[in-house]
């Protein structure tokens, strides 16, 4: 098995933790001294004073909202990083010309250019490819296997091969599923929290203040809203990315078939 295959399939697990780390210091930093601005603020006070504009508002959604954020930005790190691998992944050109090339080179028995298109394409599904094409060259001048030990080889090598890429491909996903599930949760929990807080100050009013009322509402609201916005990019995120990835398995194994069927049919016993 080549050394292109090995290390692909090596996640670099460093990079879901420093983007989670990172993502809350800078929600904590915008809600501190963006949202958190006196200029935001009637009279410049933060504490009391009602905000003038929409930083103000959802600065009052509470501390729930600096992790919103995070998760916000959590998202879309992971969701850049996915985008790069799994186009790096696919290769160079398009995916089906790549293996119909192959296959034409390796019917015309050009093991050789086969595996050099294999070099010039790259990505995880070239690095499939070019290790069976590698068995297949080995197995042609091995005479000590039989057909049937030759052609389990081949299978042998794709399988391992493809089992190394796919970890690489799915890998950080689970973050963007999470980021999926908990962030309308927080975003609830947040506006619970608001609402309790706008209630119980109209009960220490002792009278009706619609307007307060209103404002409470709004900006516990806001948390939602964050929530809401998160879940629905990484579900979109989620889904997309796990299209590629089936799309990119289903060429995998394609190319795979084809070249155990090229080799049965040409070096049949």
């Amino acid at each position: 098995m080549n050394n292109t295959t090995k290390k692909s399939g090596n996640p670099m697990g460093w990079f879901a933790g420093a983007s989670i780390l990172f993502s809350l210091v800078v929600g904590i930093l915008i809600f501190n001294f963006i949202m958190g601005n006196a200029m935001n603020f009637e009279n410049g006070d933060v504490l009391k004073g009602h905000p003038v504009n929409i930083l103000g508002i959802i600065h009052r959604g509470g501390f729930i909202v600096p992790l919103l954020v995070a998760v916000n930005i959590t998202v879309l790190l992971i969701v850049i990083e996915r985008f790069i691998t799994l186009s790096n992944a696919s290769g160079k050109g398009s995916a089906s010309s790549f293996i119909r090339r192959v296959m034409e080179l390796l019917s015309g028995g050009r093991i050789d250019d086969a595996i050099a298109a294999c070099d010039k394409q790259k990505g995880s599904l070239a690095n499939v490819v070019r290790s069976g094409l590698t068995r297949y060259k080995l197995a042609k001048v091995d005479n000590k296997l039989t057909h049937d030990e030759k052609k389990a080889a081949i299978e042998k090598e794709l399988e391992e091969a493809t089992t190394l890429e796919l970890p690489m491909l799915s890998k950080n996903l689970i973050i963007i599923s999470t980021c999926a599930s908990i962030g309308t949760l927080i975003g609830l929990i947040g506006t619970v929290f608001g609402m309790i807080r706008a209630f119980a100050a109209l009960a220490n009013t002792g009278a009706p203040d619609t307007a307060a009322l209103a404002t409470g509402i709004s900006e516990a609201l806001v948390n939602t809203a964050f929530g809401i916005i998160a879940s629905t990019i990484a579900i979109v995120a989620y889904n997309y990315f796990s299209n590629r990835i089936d799309s990119l398995t289903y060429s995998m194994d394609e190319a795979g078939y084809s070249i155990v069927s090229d080799f049965q049919s040409h070096h049949n016993a």
